[in-house]
């Protein structure tokens, strides 16, 4: 069984730091591309960076210089560091899973956890 378990959401100030993780489970986490996506109320879900096999990276234009993905295969633990924080950063993120398969793919979502960022 696959799970992704998020972590390290919460409420900040902007201008301030949050550090999400997201443990994986039940997969060969080292061969999967690692995501990270935010959905805001009322819009539709985003990439905001996310990093490959081979550790490369690739960031949403709004994030950039800001947050920064990294990954750990040996703990299976992908991270997102988010510095200077913006309101508009406020959304439910959520880790991603995946890897191409021939014409197929195979996609795998953790729950989700909240970041807010208000004063």
């Amino acid at each position: 069984q696959v799970q992704l378990v998020e972590s390290g959401g919460g409420l900040v100030q902007p201008g301030g730091s949050l550090r999400l993780s997201c443990a994986a489970s039940g997969i060969i986490f080292s061969i999967y591309d690692m995501g990270w996506y935010r959905q805001a109320p009322g819009k539709q879900r985003e990439l905001v960076p996310n990093i490959n096999s081979s550790r490369i990276t690739n960031y949403e234009d709004s994030v950039k210089g800001r947050f920064t993905i990294s990954r750990d295969n040996a703990k299976n633990t992908v991270y997102l560091q988010m510095n200077s924080l913006k309101p508009e950063d406020t959304a439910v993120y959520y880790c991603n899973a995946h890897r191409g398969v021939g014409r197929a793919t195979l996609d795998f979502w953790g729950q989700g956890t909240q970041v807010t960022v208000s004063s």
